[in-house]
């Protein structure tokens, strides 16, 4: 999870969003070097004591500022399409967790279970055991297998919310009367965590999400548990 004085993302947990870093790092390159050119002709032309009339009136030069900036384009945007295309995919996932936004708090329900489901709560400060996050634990976390793909379907009861796991690379909207999904795949064993983003009323700030990745053997022991409590 984040940290603070923190500048850069949260380490990736997922194939997505470790594209995402690819990405961002190679658009940010791109955008260092072009600051970086422009800034040395910026300099280069006020502190030159003589003008050079092709750069004045230059045909080359008006068709080379044309289509380096076309290539830089093309640059950026086919990868970005790459990744956009790869966060639609949703290929033959291994386990359907449906997650309902509520006021103010998520539900989650494991479809491929007969019985399995439960409310997650915000933990109350007063009520946090030391090592415990303010504002970001709960008392039922979802718990998913790890390196299995995940399949999430979102929606919400009452008014739009939005399930954003940063780790993770998601951020989907639930939005009343629709189901949205999304797909994801944790290759590291931890607890991730996130929160609604989307204003959603009151206590928008107090529905924090929490994601417990732990192996398959570890998964059925606790589904068992789950069902046999239900």
């Amino acid at each position: 999870m984040a940290h603070p004085t923190q500048l850069g993302f949260q380490d990736a947990a997922s194939p997505v969003m470790e594209e995402l870093l690819h990405f961002h790092d190679h658009a940010l390159m791109i955008v260092f070097l072009i600051s970086t050119l422009v800034l040395y002709i910026i300099v280069a032309m006020v502190s030159a004591k003589v003008t050079n009339k092709y750069i004045l009136d230059s045909q080359e030069i008006e068709i080379v500022w044309t289509i380096m900036p076309a290539l830089i384009l093309t640059l950026i945007a086919l990868p970005s399409l790459r990744i956009l295309y790869l966060m639609d995919e949703v290929n033959d996932p291994h386990l359907t967790v449906k997650a309902m936004g509520h006021q103010w708090y998520w539900s989650y329900e494991y479809t491929d279970y007969e019985n399995l489901g439960f409310d997650s709560y915000m933990i109350p400060t007063q009520d946090l055991t030391p090592g415990q996050f303010r504002l970001l634990e709960t008392d039922h976390r979802m718990v998913i297998p790890l390196e299995s793909p995940i399949r999430i379907l979102i929606s919400a009861d009452d008014v739009i919310h939005s399930w954003a796991v940063p780790a993770l690379g998601i951020k989907m909207d639930g939005i009343p009367g629709r189901l949205n999904q999304t797909a994801f795949m944790i290759t590291r064993p931890g607890v991730f965590y996130g929160q609604c983003s989307e204003i959603c009323g009151a206590n928008h700030s107090f529905m924090p999400i929490v994601i417990e990745a732990v192996p398959l053997e570890h998964f059925e022991n606790w589904s068992s548990t789950m069902l046999e409590d239900a």
